[in-house]
């Protein structure tokens, strides 16, 4: 019964991180450069993953994406895989460390590790695809990586790990306060498995889109 109660304060609690990040998407949007933008959405996530590990990050970070790409997104289903990457890329390392360890040098670099991911990730990702959304040649999208993206992706994931830094212990405490969040998290070492099995669907995923473009498919 207890764990039953543990499992659905956990529910609420993640529904709320994924109805602020949906909110900060919807308010907190900041045109930047191209068709790049700014929102908070990752710092809210992460919050949420270190707390309860890298499979309930990737979850919410599924949902939202979904929620966004249905209401308020233009960029369909290509938009749809770009936000789940870019957030899991960012929230998962962090949740993962985080919440084997849970001490402010493992969030901190569990932040760094996703920012650095996020950042390398995007940047294949965006020459993958970003031809197949603005219906251009590749060789256009190629000199758009250093200038636009690479910087946009550094100051997103630099900003953003600041910013949850800073918010992460007064939003965990308010939800304790709220007894939403029980005082300790044990960690759940099948977050482990999540995370290895993350990492390779998301190389071979981007294997099969490299070969692809080297036999001229796309």
């Amino acid at each position: 019964m207890q764990k039953q109660k543990i499992d659905t304060r956990q529910l609420i609690v993640m529904a709320l991180f994924c109805a602020l990040a949906f909110a900060s998407v919807a308010v907190f949007r900041i045109p930047v450069v191209l068709f790049l933008k700014y929102e908070p959405k990752d710092c809210l996530l992460a919050i949420g993953g270190m707390l309860y590990g890298p499979g309930p990050a990737l979850l919410m970070s599924v949902v939202v994406s979904l929620i966004e790409c249905f209401t308020i997104s233009d960029t369909g289903w290509i938009g749809l895989i770009m936000n789940v990457l870019s957030s899991a890329l960012f929230i998962c390392p962090a949740a993962m460390l985080y919440h084997r360890r849970r001490t402010l040098s493992s969030a901190v670099l569990g932040l760094i590790l996703g920012a650095l991911l996020t950042t390398a990730g995007m940047l294949l990702w965006n020459w993958l695809i970003t031809p197949l959304y603005m219906h251009i040649p590749r060789e256009q999208i190629e000199p758009l990586l250093l200038t636009a993206f690479l910087p946009f992706n550094l100051l997103k994931s630099a900003f953003n790990t600041v910013l949850t830094v800073l918010l992460y212990k007064s939003v965990v405490s308010a939800l304790r306060a709220a007894k939403l969040v029980p005082k300790s998290n044990a960690p759940v070492r099948r977050g482990i498995r999540v995370s290895v099995l993350l990492t390779c669907l998301f190389c071979l995923v981007t294997l099969i889109l490299i070969l692809l473009v080297w036999r001229g498919i796309l």
